[in-house]
């Protein structure tokens, strides 16, 4: 239910916030209405927000400029003294020339001053969940894109056993997997020569197995508590 709610939030964004005000502007200007100004995404690490962000600049075709908090005042760490002040007006897109929208992204959003959070200046906020089963899999094959993968491996069985996962655990699922896989190739190469024996098959042996998965799910962890979780909804319920 939890990620129906997200799509539909995320479908309306999309239309009211990135389609519309692009392709029907004067609608805007007709009903008298400004074009959203920013967003919030909120959620735990390594879910992808990120991406999510730069997807939705390429969908309507604009420029995407990634700011990180720190990056603000790393240049002036160094100085003595140092004033800074930012005009939240000029921060809301409304004393640009061309349409500026602001997309905020954190895994904090308790910790968020309220004034950020009032309409005006953040028109809506989203929660952005841990990946579903489908979402899992799809996740799972574009991490796989690139890599020979056997067979016998059941990526929608790997979706369903990684319940509670992030994008960024099933990616470290992939990637020690494949270190397992090239392992073993090493190896057996290796012992092939010592031995003397033909080469063996490159096909048999280089491919990521499903005893390369398992192994790797051995040490596989949530990075996402429930705990966190709980956290994100009782913020989302509060608003």
């Amino acid at each position: 239910m939890l990620n129906e709610n997200f799509k539909r939030c995320l479908s309306l964004f999309h239309h009211f916030t990135v389609q519309y005000p692009v392709e029907h502007l004067e609608k805007f200007e007709k009903f008298g209405m400004s074009p959203s100004k920013g967003v919030l995404f909120y959620g735990p690490l390594g879910c992808g927000i990120t991406l999510l962000a730069k997807a939705i600049a390429n969908e309507c075709q604009a420029n995407f400029i990634s700011v990180k908090g720190p990056e603000l005042l790393t240049m002036w760490f160094e100085r003595k003294q140092c004033w800074g002040y930012f005009n939240s007006s000029e921060m809301d897109g409304k004393s640009a020339k061309k349409t500026v929208f602001i997309i905020r992204a954190t895994n904090r959003p308790d910790i968020i001053d309220p004034a950020l959070l009032r309409p005006g200046r953040l028109d809506q906020l989203i929660y952005i969940p841990l990946p579903d089963e489908e979402s899992r899999h799809q996740i799972f094959k574009a991490c796989l894109r690139k890599s020979p993968v056997s067979k016998d491996v059941d990526l929608s069985a790997l979706a369903t056993y990684t319940q509670g996962f992030s994008g960024a655990d099933i990616t470290e699922i992939c990637q020690r997997a494949c270190k397992y896989a090239i392992r073993e190739n090493i190896e057996k190469k290796e012992r092939r020569r010592r031995e003397d024996r033909e080469a063996i098959d490159e096909e048999e042996i280089a491919k990521i197995k499903a005893a390369h998965f398992e192994e790797s799910m051995k040490s596989a962890r949530r990075s996402v508590t429930d705990a966190d979780i709980r956290k994100y909804l009782s913020f989302a319920q509060a608003l």
